[in-house]
């Protein structure tokens, strides 16, 4: 039997937007020979922005800004510092280390929201967490010499403000009517201005503006902005939200094998345990929240 054309553009839709958002961790580390971090984070966040301000228009929805000191506040977090220390990460770490560290996100993000929204944390959630702490120590590696463990320690700080801006936005819809789009577009704009001041105070060397700083910018503008957030969108209207979330897993596995195959990052023996460890934690919580999703439904 056939799945609906509606699951199946659905599935295309994730597929697409995983293999952008995790080859995006390679384009986002080789543009980095040509234009400072933080210039580059101002760069893409305003056209990004702007991209989104047109869709808005073009699907006639409402541009006003609602709430616009919350809605500040989650610039600053989900795209102002997110984006700079994910950037500034990549300057000496590694894309493929940089994008599992990342994304222990929601590992972060379990025990923010049993402390400030009252979601418990239970069972099995435990063992994620356990799981995905022995993994960072065998991706850090702390028994050896590390030269870029100041670049690990950024990629930790960066996962650590996207889960505290997921508690921001979680409080403002909780609070507000707002559309996701909107909220999206208005925020990445709030956080734009700001690394723009940001990158106009900080000492930076003259971008090159070459073929490929051009293509990274309308690969992470058009696509790892625009369209990927409008694919994330339509996946949530049309798989459940567990399922949507198992995407997360292949994010940065694609970053891992695409900075292998094209930038020579191997892992160690100690990272490829780490990273294995991370995933099976990922993939646990996701299934966890599906169940849950699941007995809701079905109560």
């Amino acid at each position: 039997m056939r799945p609906p054309d509606s699951l199946r553009w659905a599935v295309a839709a994730l597929v697409t937007m995983s293999l952008i958002w995790g080859y995006n961790w390679v384009v986002m580390k080789k543009v980095l020979r040509f234009v400072d971090p933080f210039d580059f984070s101002a760069i893409r966040a305003l056209c990004g922005a702007l991209l989104l301000f047109g869709v808005l228009i073009l699907l006639r929805k409402p541009v006003r800004p609602v709430a616009v000191g919350p809605t500040i506040v989650l610039g600053l977090l989900q795209t102002a510092a997110f984006t700079a220390l994910v950037q500034w990460a990549l300057v000496n770490g590694g894309a493929g280390k940089t994008a599992v560290l990342v994304y222990v996100m929601p590992f972060w993000l379990l025990p923010m929201a049993w402390l400030l929204l009252g979601e418990r944390i239970r069972g099995l959630q435990w063992v994620a967490i356990a799981l995905a702490g022995l993994g960072l120590v065998f991706i850090l590696e702390p028994w050896a010499a590390q030269a870029n463990l100041f670049s690990s320690a950024l990629a930790l700080a960066g996962s650590f403000i996207w889960a505290s801006s997921a508690i921001v936005a979680k409080r403002l819809r909780q609070k507000f009517e707002v559309d996701l789009l909107s909220l999206t577009a208005w925020q990445m704009l709030f956080g734009a201005i700001v690394l723009g001041v940001v990158a106009l105070i900080l000492p930076s060397q003259p971008i090159v503006m070459n073929a490929y700083f051009w293509g990274a910018l309308v690969f992470n503008a058009l696509f790892a902005t625009a369209l990927a957030w409008l694919l994330w969108l339509y996946i949530l209207n049309r798989l459940p939200a567990g399922i949507a979330g198992l995407s997360s897993l292949s994010v940065p596995a694609i970053g891992v094998l695409a900075a292998w195959i094209q930038l020579g990052e191997r892992p160690s023996g100690a990272e490829a345990i780490g990273m294995a460890l991370v995933a099976v934690a990922l993939g646990l919580i996701s299934l966890l929240a599906m169940r849950a999703r699941s007995v809701q439904s079905r109560g």
